[in-house]
């Protein structure tokens, strides 16, 4: 038989609500652990009086009683009492016998005291039990009891009041009425302040609840006294005690976590924060006895405490409360510190890192266990690159976002997060931060790595452009012949055809029919008509500027080597050896690895220097080959470059003469026909605009008087600005 006993899906009953947890049954002990709170209750085999289990709805619970007269119980068992009580015959030597219950509807029964437990009986059997710790109250009548209990607010109902109804009797010496209250009161969890306190603390400041405090340590319970409230805190309800120091090293957290919490109106405290200067020292005198202090604390305490305030209180708390006092743990931040500075809520506070979960301090303060996360993530904060989000998501669904968090503590924190083994949602390795926060520093980060080789990039742009040839590209796609065209109808709407001239003897060798100049005739002047309905003023018609077009580069065979960069000069030293520390990666891979490999490299200079050699060899090589004549070009004053020599593709003059062959004459393409031709041609072609222009103003004034002179005077002016750059062509 195994030697203990564990049982996952079990519940507790803690003051009229039931807590899962854990249980476990050992040779010595039964231990449960809340899953809710982490709380930690063990019961020792010796204490044990007796171990009864109970019958529940498809499920069976034990009902554990010890000598000290506290009760346990237990439910969500099913199916194993043969096995548990075998086990406790075995190792507790005890019999584990059913507890029946009265399964009558009576109110009426008889009431018995065992330990701190009230037990009614219907026919000597148990209907329900009270356990009197969780009594706050008890007020008597004449013939009546009124017994008042502490409120669960986890309880989903709670049962706040009980009354007995106890009948008189004259025979009796002692009246029942009051034997029934002084039976409740022994046991009940009734704070009240008698004797001297153990140590008392003056005017100590705490954060939460908000004020200045006494704090006054008794035996069961310590006591806040405020101005306003006062607070009795049962030792009970202590979960863990908490020492961590300020970020400023001159203040110190003392934190103390409850359940349940105290109240103070309708809000609840699950912590007190306190805050101690660490130069506020005090002496006190502890009112026991050598003896006492040794057989009550094992010489955990000494008569006398002296040192800082936090210290002290922090040693007496432990020892009386019999709790562990938690400090910082191994982590230690970017400023030396075990703190985080964040926000939460809108707050700002202090995060940290411990042994077994996170603390934050203190607007409000929260506390999450290891156990209780399902992962953790790191986000970038808000837009922000200076700070980074630390996300922890629990296992319940919720998620607690710490913001405003330095990007210095990333490392730090990270390598705490792997250590512990913890799930990180948004990486499976360190590199996602410097991901998805790049471009927040210029030093020391990639992106610094990426702006130096753009600047690179650029600069070799800026060499290519004046040492290489280039040539105008002419575009096969233009083909203003087709009707359908966009290109042929924005020309056609502002450029009249030569063959619209042919039917009235002015020229043009046109091969199209009458019909078809005489249809797109009629289409122009009905988008004419359209544009002016819309523009009521004419404006005067200015010649249009030609844009230049962006030529093709070819690169020059005969101009010197553009010089390599300091990452390219090491990875043709290092390639080699890349693929022969990693042998089957593709060529892209190995390039990937040498930029990582490169951006890791901590000393440059040698290869920066050597960059910047080669590049001087490149600015005088290409210096000498200019000079030497070597990518010469003609220049027409407009940016456009012209190869040297006959060339085989056909200049947009060509293309242009042909499409007049065809009907067509884009006056774009005869400005760029002029444009190359001789400067005699440019004069004349000038003389001509300025000399049609006061005849441009004469038409412009006549075409107002009816549409249909302004239509014919339009097509006279286009027909006749065709003619004219015609003659400049030639």
């Amino acid at each position: 038989m195994a030697d203990f006993l564990e049982y996952s899906s079990i519940s507790s009953e803690i003051r009229g609500a039931m807590c899962p947890g854990k249980l476990k049954m050992t040779d010595t002990s039964i231990v449960f652990k809340s899953d809710k709170t982490g709380k930690v209750e063990q019961i020792n085999a010796n204490d044990i009086e007796l171990l009864n289990y109970q019958r529940f709805v498809g499920s069976f619970g034990l009902r554990v009683f010890l000598k000290n007269g506290s009760l346990h119980r237990f439910l969500g068992f099913t199916g194993d009492e043969g096995k548990i009580a075998d086990f406790v015959k075995k190792n507790y030597k005890l019999d584990m016998l059913e507890k029946e219950l009265s399964m009558r509807g009576w109110n009426w029964g008889a009431v018995h005291f065992k330990g701190a437990v009230l037990s009614f009986d219907v026919e000597n059997k148990t209907s329900f039990e009270i356990p009197l710790n969780h009594v706050s109250q008890c007020n008597v009548g004449k013939n009546e009891v009124t017994v008042e209990f502490h409120r669960n607010d986890d309880a989903p109902v709670s049962l706040m009041e009980m009354r007995f109804h106890i009948p008189t009797s004259e025979s009796a010496d002692i009246d029942p009425v009051e034997a029934f209250q002084e039976n409740v009161m022994k046991q009940a969890s009734v704070i009240s302040v008698s004797g001297d306190a153990i140590a008392i603390f003056r005017e100590i400041h705490c954060l939460t609840p908000r004020g200045r405090y006494d704090i006054k340590v008794f035996q069961t319970f310590f006591q806040l006294h405020g101005k306003t409230y006062d607070f009795k805190i049962p030792t009970s309800s202590v979960l863990r005690l908490f020492l961590l120091p300020h970020k400023d090293n001159r203040q110190m957290f003392f934190v103390i976590s409850l359940d349940p919490p105290i109240k103070q109106g309708q809000t609840r405290y699950h912590f007190l924060v306190t805050l101690f200067q660490m130069d506020e020292e005090t002496n006190i005198e502890l009112p026991f006895s050598e003896e006492e202090l040794r057989e009550k604390y094992e010489d955990k305490l000494t008569k006398e405490l002296s040192g800082p305030v936090y210290e002290v209180l922090g040693k007496i708390m432990k020892v009386i409360i019999n709790r562990k006092l938690t400090g910082p743990g191994s982590f230690i931040g970017h400023s030396g510190t075990p703190a985080i500075g964040c926000s939460f809520k809108a707050a700002a506070g202090y995060l940290y890192p411990l042994e077994r979960g996170f603390i934050y301090v203190h607007k409000p303060p929260v506390h999450i266990r290891f156990e209780e996360i399902a992962s953790v993530n790191f986000a970038r904060s808000g837009g922000s690159t200076r700070s980074f989000d630390f996300e922890i998501e629990l296992k319940t669904g919720t998620v607690h976002t710490f913001s405003s968090i330095e990007k210095e503590e990333y490392s730090k924190l990270f390598d705490f997060i792997s250590s512990k083994k913890l799930h990180v949602k948004n990486t499976g390795g360190k590199a996602s931060y410097k991901d998805d926060f790049a471009d927040s520093d210029n030093e020391g980060e990639p992106d610094a790595y990426l702006a130096r080789v753009k600047a690179e990039a650029k600069e070799r742009d800026e060499d290519d452009d004046d040492g290489s040839d280039s040539e105008e590209s002419t575009d096969e796609d233009f083909n203003p012949n087709q009707q359908e065209s966009d290109v042929a109808e924005e020309f056609d709407s502002n450029v009249e055809s030569s063959s619209d001239s042919d039917e009235d003897g002015s020229g043009g060798g046109g091969s199209g029919s009458g019909s078809d100049a005489e249809k797109k005739r009629d289409k122009r002047k009905e988008k004419k008509e359209k544009i002016k309905e819309k523009s009521p003023k004419k404006k005067v018609k200015e010649p249009r500027e030609k844009k230049s077009k962006k030529s093709s580069k070819t690169k020059d065979a005969n101009a010197p080597k553009r010089p390599a960069t300091a990452f390219m000069l090491w990875m043709n030293a290092t390639r080699d050896q890349i693929r022969k520390d990693n042998p089957g990666l593709s060529i892209t891979e190995i390039a990937k690895k040498g930029g990582e490999l490169w951006k890791d490299l901590k000393d440059k200079k040698d290869w920066e220097a050597k960059a910047a050699k080669a590049k001087e060899n490149y600015t005088e090589a290409m210096a000498a080959y200019k000079a030497s004549g070597g990518g010469a070009s003609t220049d027409n004053g407009k940016g456009e470059k012209r190869k040297k020599g006959p060339s085989t593709t056909p200049r947009k003059a060509d293309v242009s003469s042909q499409m007049t062959g065809s009907g067509f004459k884009s006056k774009e393409y005869i400005e760029d026909t002029s444009s190359s031709g001789d400067s005699d041609n440019d004069a004349k072609k000038k003389s001509t605009k300025k000399a049609k222009q006061p005849e441009n103003d004469k038409k412009s004034t006549e075409k107002k008087k009816s549409k249909k002179s302004e239509s014919e005077s339009e097509m006279s002016e286009s027909e006749e600005e065709d003619d004219d750059m015609s003659e400049g062509s030639d």
